[in-house]
């Protein structure tokens, strides 16, 4: 087993040094559809094709420090049969693996999901470190809405999300705990800063019961946003404070680091938002005790997907897309982001 020092200095590497990280781990339905809507046939040719494109991007390596695979892809090799995760570690980028299997309907909690996949964990975290996985990944999804989330679909989520961590660093890989909270209502700032606090402190709660070594641990949540059909105003220094805000109530100083998903957001209005948080207006940002970066999927490969079309021709100026689109959210690690560096202007 990987010695605690090591999983601290993954996890460190992970989110410690300025950069942030790739997830290309959507399911095979979940990527077939975006291939469909770029116009892309879906095959298992076109998924390997598309993530070669990603993770052999130049220079990706300046501003990504990780890549989250899926069970298909940490499989998969580059054209001229270099594995990905040989490819990755060619340029210093560290790959991780999902590893749930998705959520489920929680049994009497309509509208609540848990997410499954603990039986036989074990063993699939050994293979993939066998792999060269040096961190794994596992997802929450937590409805909010009127009662919502439950007391008993919070504690079920965290209770999997605590279990899969002690698992991980049992089998030498770092965990990421991705407690997600999906804002679809019209639920006000306030209320959704409520709601994460709580599932935030169960989740922490559970860590600690199952002995989880939280230096070794990287936070995936969710930014503070009003709901999906909230009509009022929102500024980025207005999430940044309720985010901020939430997360020094709710994360244990110990904790590596704290990787920001997009949460449904495209790239520019991500990084708008991150790079207000590492701003910190409003609040003091010398008071967090942990680096503040992102895990972005889809906000990194939008617009890229488009141009690329499938066409090899188009590799380059998707390649480039990605590179915009990593810088730009390298920059907002640092409070650096700007409309002007979004045009391409500065």
């Amino acid at each position: 087993m990987t010695m605690p020092s090591d999983l601290v200095e993954t996890a460190q590497s992970l989110v410690g040094y300025g950069k942030g990280i790739l997830a290309i781990d959507e399911s095979i339905v979940t990527m077939d559809r975006r291939l469909v809507a770029a116009g892309i046939a879906a095959t298992e040719n076109s998924r390997r094709g598309w993530r070669e494109l990603l993770i052999s991007t130049p220079e990706l390596h300046k501003d990504i420090s990780g890549v989250i695979l899926a069970d298909e892809t940490i499989h998969q090799t580059l054209a001229d049969g270099t594995p990905f995760v040989a490819a990755l570690e060619a340029h210093n980028i560290i790959a991780g693996i999902k590893v749930d299997r998705g959520a489920r309907p929680l049994a009497l909690h309509p509208s609540e999901t848990v997410t499954e996949g603990l039986d036989g964990l074990r063993e699939r975290l050994l293979h993939y470190a066998g792999l060269g996985a040096r961190f794994a990944k596992w997802r929450a999804l937590l409805a909010v809405g009127a009662g919502l989330p439950s007391g008993a679909g919070i504690d079920a989520n965290a209770h999997a999300l605590a279990r899969f961590a002690a698992m991980a660093q049992e089998a030498g890989l770092v965990p990421i705990v991705e407690p997600e909270l999906i804002m679809t209502g019209n639920q006000s700032l306030a209320c959704n800063q409520q709601a994460t606090n709580a599932v935030l402190n169960t989740v922490f709660t559970a860590l600690r019961t199952q002995n989880v070594l939280l230096e070794a641990l990287v936070l995936k949540p969710n930014m503070v946003l009003p709901g999906s059909n909230w009509t009022g105003d929102i500024t980025p220094a207005d999430v940044a404070v309720a985010t901020l805000d939430c997360l020094l109530r709710a994360v244990p100083a110990a904790v590596a680091g704290v990787a920001f998903l997009s949460g449904g957001q495209d790239g520019a209005l991500a990084c708008t938002r991150l790079n207000a948080i590492n701003c910190s207006q409003g609040l003091d940002r010398a008071r967090t005790p942990w680096p503040l970066t992102f895990s972005f999927g889809r906000a990194l490969q939008q617009p890229a997907i488009d141009i690329w079309h499938g066409n090899a021709a188009n590799r380059s100026a998707a390649q480039t897309a990605i590179r915009h689109r990593s810088r730009c959210s390298h920059a907002a690690i640092h409070g650096h982001y700007s409309a002007a560096m979004e045009a391409g202007s500065a």
